[in-house]
């Protein structure tokens, strides 16, 4: 058994604030040397989407996901005040003000942190979702894996 503290968070959300936080707790806690995973499910996979469109097949209802849900990290809302795409615009500009860092680049310190990003291979499934729809460093498993780290867990989080 090691000693290292470990951290989890279950990334469910789609909006941009809230995975911002996510990611400021992973990298906070990577930082304090905390082994981390970012267990992503549902709407916080669009976290993890390419903002690129990425040509694959897909049946009808797979294809209206895709087309309803945004397409990478930056291009997500925000869980109140979105004003139509307003608020994100906002909000960013105010964070680029105070040099606050963006949230695709707290996802690639992150990586760079050794945060294990997982994403949700039954959500993945559900939304049809496929491996290469989504950003390279990913890590792909069910509730099982997530349950595996989050038993040893030190601190545990459903953002």
């Amino acid at each position: 058994m090691t000693d290292k503290k470990k951290t989890t968070i279950i990334l469910f959300s789609g909006d941009y604030d809230k995975a911002m936080a996510a990611f400021i707790i992973a990298n906070g806690a990577a930082a304090y040397d905390h082994e981390v995973t970012i267990f992503s499910t549902f709407w916080g996979l669009n976290a993890f989407r390419k903002e690129e469109q990425v040509t694959v097949k897909k049946g009808f209802l797979e294809k209206m996901f895709a087309k309803m849900m945004p397409r990478g990290a930056d291009n997500m809302g925000l869980s109140n005040m979105n004003f139509a795409g307003m608020g994100p615009k906002m909000i960013k500009h105010v964070m680029k003000k105070h040099n606050a860092m963006p949230l695709p680049d707290l996802i690639d310190m992150a990586k760079e942190q050794g945060v294990k990003l997982v994403a949700c291979t039954m959500t993945m499934d559900l939304l049809g979702l496929q491996q290469n729809e989504l950003i390279d460093g990913l890590e792909y498993a069910g509730v099982a894996a997530y349950l595996a780290d989050a038993e040893e867990g030190n601190v545990n989080l459903f953002i």
